[in-house]
Parts: structure tokens; C-alpha cells; sequence
């Protein structure tokens, strides 16, 4: 219950009004001093709401005496068109009176054995329990009342169930020298800061006091110290003189969906021997790096002007392609976006760079083909600030089609109505689907592929129900006729896109990000599975491998996405971190000792790589998987070159725990280069535990559907 107190008439507490800090001496206060200091520390703002010191240059002093040693000082402070008021009422034991030297345990009410201590301030009210304690160290009374006619005191006051008191200094007409640091805030609180992101916020320490404050080592204590981190210091260690001031500044990244709390700690020579500033922190989830499909559609065809550019590509020359605002991506915040970069009637063997617009093109190549080539290439590519990509080609000249599937954002706000963005999730690859054991052998010409992937529960967890999209290296085999196969969810007509393209006769391989539907029970026989479909223009053998899984973004262990130029980081043609592989041999590409700068760090677990194979001796195939991670070498294949090609596919490359990857060749001698366009990281805000390895706890395909063939 509130507890209304009078003094003298008039009321301790004064009008509600926004507390500000008063204004401070740019001097040091001079003899005789009436001043009041607040050092709130970790105690909550109750009786006040903030820590302060007051004298008659920053507010006007008002004291009031009894007879027999009661007093009240109060102090008065503008505050717009109102007045912040702080009140600290005391008076010696009831029938006592006061001694120089001797401190008092203090009550709100005196009584026998207890001083009279009570402390409240504007809008805040007297503590229904309160202890503490006074010491007196100047004294002066009037003779024949009581009165003080000098006063000098240091005070603790706590409200009832506070960790830690209230202290500061009373002085009234007192030649007695006083410390006051004053904390510009008396809680240091952080804007919401996203998960693997940095805030930052500071304190300043003024010097009120008629002498200077000694300052010791500032360190951090408290529930999470570890959190936080002192990053600029211009206080311990120093005497801060008069009307001066120093700064303590903190910064934290968080990494996990937790609120923070933590103290500064700052030793002085003040009443209570530090300031003590309580710290807070709440953290949220953001949206950085994470995945979203779109509905796939065409940004450029040269062969149709589409996109701006009407004709071939010609030699050592490039074009500019703007990707965000277009085809379902957002106008800003994109980090990068995932396409299918075909390559059309080349009239000379070449290769594309995919790369950021405005930057220098790198040493790396997206498409490599040959003279009257047809293909495709999944290709990630981040944008430059106006969200623009350039195109690249080496040699002769040819038509370049793009078709985009989605994007992974680079800011921490979701795109507008779309809500939160997927997680990448590792697989040991597994064969879902290959047309050349099944009984109904080839996919001909006009038809889809209809299936679906049942995916076992994590615990409790439902994750069929979590699934957004899967990562599929999809392979044509010895098709008919040229063509070409286009992915899907199967909801709606088939996208006039392509995923792979194919020349009659060959093996062709691409790397695909396909948005599934959730099949209902009387199309799949099981409720709510995984749908994709998989249409063919000519009648080709189909081989479906996944690699991975898009979720929601809400279960354990997700990986987001960090973008980059390219960078080549093996090239065995010249020992860049593997040589030539002979026939059936394993290589080992060991990123640890010798990481190319800002490329990995602890959380990374996967690269986003275009994986090139040269000129190989003998149509072989190409396999690459994490190191040192308990895995075999899979069954599946990454790249199927023929001999004398220079052929390359997008490859999700998983790093073991020692940052290593290997690299295997069926058969013949060949050279392999790998180029990275960015990194897949284990996001803090959902990780079951940091550093989790690849392939941990990842999601296990619990069955496959009785795919069949439908007509288009």
C-alpha cells in the first residue's frame, strides 16, 4: 500500500514528472556544501529511479530542521514544465540524539534503537520495508533546540528484497569533502540485438563530487558475465577530477535465443566502493542467411532480349544483370541468389563467371563448356548493393538463359509478407529415384516424374511437416534427343524453366533447389510427405540424388547461408591444395591449416562450390564428401565428365570436424577445381549444441514413394 508521509507540512514526494539528470558543475562544488548524492547500484529504481548527485549549481536545495536532530533535504530539479524532486528524510533514535563517528541502523519510522531513513524521489514511492544505516561525520546543533546547524552523513537504504543497498552523502553547510560518480544511467540496457549479430551501448561516469573520484579496474560480474564484453575503458585506473568525466563502453553478440543480464563493476572511493551498473540484454531471431524459394522463372534469354541483352554473348566480354525487384525477389536485402544458368549454341569452347556487379572479376569460372555445347549450371551468386550480378565469357560467343529459384537473405528484417526464411540441412546422400532399375525404365519425352520423400520424426518432431524444399542433384542419362528436365513441386503447370539441359546421348548432372508440396494420403498413400515432380522434354533415364533439405528455419541444427565473391580454393593442375587425381584415387583438400581469409570460421560446416572437372583421360565421375566425419564415400555421384571435357556442377561441399573434404575419381587421370560462393554456418539461435558436426543429427529419409510417371 502506498504510504503517504508529510515533513513539516509539506509533501516528500512532488509532482509526476520524467526523471532527467541534472545538470553537473563543470567546477568542483565549494565550501560550505549542502549537497545529496544517490547511488542507486543493483538496487531496483523503487523509492528512486536513478543514481544522481545534487548541489547548488545543479538544483535548488531546500532543508528543512526539527528540533532535536530531525531533517529533511530535498533537492529540485526542472523537468519541462514540471520539477523532479529526490527527498531523503532522517532523525536520531526516538529519546537518542546524534554522535559524530557512530553509525545508526536506520528504520522508516524511529523508533528506540533505529534512526529514521527514508528516500523517495518524483513518481516514486517510500518503501512499505526498508533497512539501512547512517553514519554521521560532521555534526553541529543548536544549542538550545537540536536543530543541525551543520550535518555531514554517509547513508544506506534498501528497499525490502533488494540485492544490494542504496548509498550516497549528505551534506548540509559542511566543510567535510565528499566523491559523487554519477553513471549518465543507472541500467545499461541493449536494443534488441539478433542472434550471431553485435550491439553495442556505453556508459559515462561523471565526477560530481567536491573531489576526485579514484577509479579502479572495471570488470563484468553477475548471471552472464561471459556475454559481454568491455570494449573501451577510459576510467579504471584513473583520478577523475571535478566536472570531468570517463566512458566504459560493452558490445555483445549473442548466441543463443536467451536474455542476458550481467553487471559492471567499477571500484571508487565513493560510499559504497564501486558502481555497480546492472546490464540487460533481450535477443531475437532475424532472418540473416536464411533460405527462400520462389516460384522458378526466367531473368534473362539472350535469345529474346529478356532481361536486356539482345544476342550472343560475344569473347572477353560481359553483361550486367539486375536480379533483385524481379521474379518474386525482394528490391533490397538480398545477400544472394540461386540460379540455373544455361549456356546455348557456343561457337567456341569457353566458360561463364558468375560474380557480384561492380567488382573485379576473379579467378573462378560458373559454366564451363565446350564448342556447340548444351547445359546448365545451378549457380549461387551474390549481388552488389543495388542487387545486380555480372556475366562473363571467355571465348567465342553464345546465348545465356537464367532462370532463378530462390534467394538466401542478407538482412536480419524477413522480406515483406514472407515471413521467416529455411535452414540448409546436410544429408548423407541418398538415392531417391533411377529410372534404369525401375521397372518402368526410361521417363519418355513429355512426362513427369511424380514422387514424394517421407522423412523420419527428430523426437517429437514432426519434420515432413518442416520441410520447405530439397537440395536434389539431378542427372539425365543418355537421353534420346537433346532436351531438357525441369523441377518442381508439382502444384501447378510445369514452370517454363529449365534445371538441367542435355545433349542427346550424354550424362548430365545439376544441382537443384526444388520447392516440395505437402502430397495429400490419396495421392502419395502417406499423409503429408515431401512432393517434387520432375518433367523431360526428350526421353532420357532420370537419376534423383538428395543432398539436402530447406526446413522452416524452426528446428535444431540449421545452417544459414554467408555469400561471397568467388574464390578458387583448390586447382590441381597447379597443386592448389590437391594434385592430380590418378584412377580410383581419394584426395583430401585440407582447409584448416591455410583457410583463404573470411571464408571459414568454428560455425562453418558446409561450402557453396562450383566443382569443375578437366579434361579427365576417360569418361569418369567425380564424388566429393566430408572428411574425418564417420562417412563413407557415397554411392551417389557430384560430376560425370567424358573424357576430354571440361565440365562443372554446383556442389554443396560438407566440411568434416577438422575442415577437410574429399575428392574422388572413378577411373583415368583428372584434374579438378574448386571455386567457393559462400559458406552454409551452424546458426547459434537454434543449435542443439555448438560446433555440432556435419551430418549429426541431420534429417534420415524414412522412405521413398512409388513414383510414377504422369503425362504433362
Amino acid at each position: 500500500m502506498r504510504r503517504i508521509r508529510s515533513f513539516l507540512g509539506v509533501l516528500a514526494a512532488g509532482a509526476c514528472a520524467t526523471a532527467l539528470l541534472p545538470g553537473m558543475a563543470l567546477a568542483a562544488p565549494t565550501a560550505p556544501y549542502t549537497a545529496l548524492t544517490v547511488n542507486l547500484g543493483e538496487h531496483a529504481p523503487l523509492s528512486v529511479g536513478r543514481s544522481a548527485a545534487y548541489d547548488d549549481s545543479s538544483a535548488k536545495m531546500r532543508v528543512e530542521r526539527k528540533p532535536g536532530g530531525s531533517f529533511l533535504i530535498e533537492a529540485v530539479v526542472p523537468s519541462g514544465t514540471t520539477e523532479y524532486r529526490t527527498n531523503l528524510v532522517t532523525a536520531p533514535p526516538f529519546g537518542g540524539s546524534w554522535e559524530v563517528g557512530r553509525t545508526y541502523p536506520t528504520a522508516p519510522v524511529a523508533d528506540v534503537t533505529h534512526a529514521q531513513l527514508d528516500l523517495t524521489s518524483t513518481a516514486r514511492y517510500s518503501c512499505a520495508e526498508s533497512t539501512g544505516s547512517i553514519t554521521v561525520q560532521e555534526l553541529r546543533q543548536d544549542a538550545s533546540t537540536g536543530a543541525v546547524d551543520m550535518f555531514a552523513a554517509r547513508y544506506r537504504f534498501t528497499c525490502a528484497g533488494q540485492p544490494s543497498p542504496i548509498s550516497g552523502e549528505i551534506r548540509y553547510n559542511s566543510s567535510l569533502d565528499y566523491v559523487a560518480a554519477v553513471p549518465d544511467r543507472s541500467r545499461l540496457s541493449f536494443e534488441p540485438v539478433r542472434v550471431g549479430e553485435s550491439g553495442s551501448t556505453s556508459v559515462e561516469f561523471s565526477s560530481a563530487g567536491s573531489v576526485g573520484v579514484q577509479f579502479g579496474a572495471a570488470s563484468l560480474g553477475g548471471t552472464d558475465p561471459g556475454a559481454f564484453t568491455i570494449s573501451e575503458d577510459t576510467c579504471s585506473g584513473r583520478v577523475v577530477a571535478p566536472g570531468s568525466s570517463c566512458r566504459v563502453a560493452l558490445t555483445f553478440r549473442p548466441d543463443q535465443l536467451a536474455r542476458r543480464t550481467a553487471l559492471l563493476q567499477l571500484p571508487d572511493n565513493g560510499p559504497a566502493g564501486r558502481q555497480a551498473v546492472p546490464i540487460e540484454a533481450t535477443v531475437t531471431d532475424g532472418v540473416k542467411g536464411t533460405y527462400y524459394p520462389v516460384s522458378p522463372a526466367r531473368l534473362l534469354d539472350t535469345r529474346s532480349g529478356l532481361g536486356g541483352h539482345q544476342g550472343k554473348l560475344g569473347p572477353d566480354s560481359s553483361l550486367v544483370l539486375q536480379v533483385a525487384g524481379r521474379a518474386g525477389v525482394p528490391g533490397s536485402g538480398v545477400a544472394a541468389a540461386v540460379l540455373n544458368v544455361t549456356v546455348t549454341g557456343p561457337t567456341a569452347s569457353s566458360f561463364l563467371t558468375v560474380y557480384p556487379a561492380g567488382e573485379a572479376r576473379p579467378t573462378a569460372s560458373s559454366v564451363n563448356f565446350a564448342k556447340d555445347w548444351l547445359g546448365s549450371n545451378n549457380v549461387t551468386v551474390q549481388l552488389d548493393s543495388r542487387g545486380r550480378i555480372s556475366i562473363y565469357n571467355r571465348a567465342g560467343s553464345t546465348h545465356v538463359v537464367v532462370d532463378v529459384v530462390g534467394f538466401h537473405h542478407g538482412a536480419s528484417v524477413a522480406p515483406t509478407g514472407l515471413g521467416q526464411g529455411g535452414q540448409y540441412r546436410p544429408v548423407a546422400p541418398v538415392r531417391l529415384f533411377d529410372s534404369r532399375t525401375d521397372h518402368r525404365g526410361a521417363l519418355p519425352a513429355g512426362a513427369a516424374l511424380n514422387d514424394w520423400v517421407d522423412f523420419a520424426a527428430f523426437g517429437k518432431v514432426d519434420y515432413n511437416s518442416h520441410v520447405k524444399a530439397l537440395v536434389l542433384n539431378i542427372t539425365a542419362v543418355q537421353p534420346l534427343k537433346d532436351g531438357f528436365l525441369t523441377a518442381w513441386s508439382g502444384e501447378g503447370a510445369t514452370p517454363e524453366i529449365s534445371t538441367v539441359n542435355y545433349r542427346a546421348g550424354k550424362v548430365v548432372p545439376n544441382l537443384a533447389y526444388v520447392t516440395t508440396h505437402r502430397c495429400p494420403l490419396i495421392r502419395c498413400g502417406m499423409e503429408d510427405v515431401a512432393r517434387y515432380m520432375i518433367y523431360s522434354s526428350a526421353t532420357t533415364h532420370l537419376v534423383v540424388d538428395l543432398v539436402g533439405v530447406i526446413d522452416d528455419g524452426l528446428v535444431a541444427d540449421g545452417l544459414r547461408f554467408r555469400a561471397n565473391g568467388p574464390v578458387r580454393i583448390v586447382d590441381s593442375r597447379i597443386g592448389m591444395r590437391l594434385r592430380t587425381l590418378s584412377s580410383a584415387e581419394t584426395g583430401r583438400v585440407d582447409l584448416a591449416g591455410n583457410p583463404p581469409p573470411g571464408l571459414i570460421d568454428g560455425a562453418t560446416q558446409v561450402l557453396a562450390t562450383n566443382v569443375t572437372a578437366v579434361t579427365p583421360e576417360k569418361n569418369t565421375v567425380i564424388t566429393v564428401w566430408p572428411a574425418d566425419a564417420g562417412m563413407a564415400k557415397p554411392a551417389s555421384s557430384n560430376l560425370n565428365p567424358q573424357a576430354g571435357q571440361i565440365v562443372s556442377n554446383g556442389v554443396l561441399v560438407g566440411l568434416g570436424p577438422r575442415d577437410a573434404f574429399h575428392v574422388h575419381n572413378l577411373t583415368g587421370r583428372a584434374d579438378v577445381v574448386v571455386d567457393v560462393v559462400g559458406s552454409f554456418y551452424l546458426y547459434p539461435g537454434t543449435a542443439s549444441a555448438p560446433g555440432t558436426a556435419v551430418g549429426v543429427a541431420g534429417p534420415k529419409v524414412a522412405a521413398v514413394g512409388d513414383a510414377e510417371y504422369a503425362l504433362r
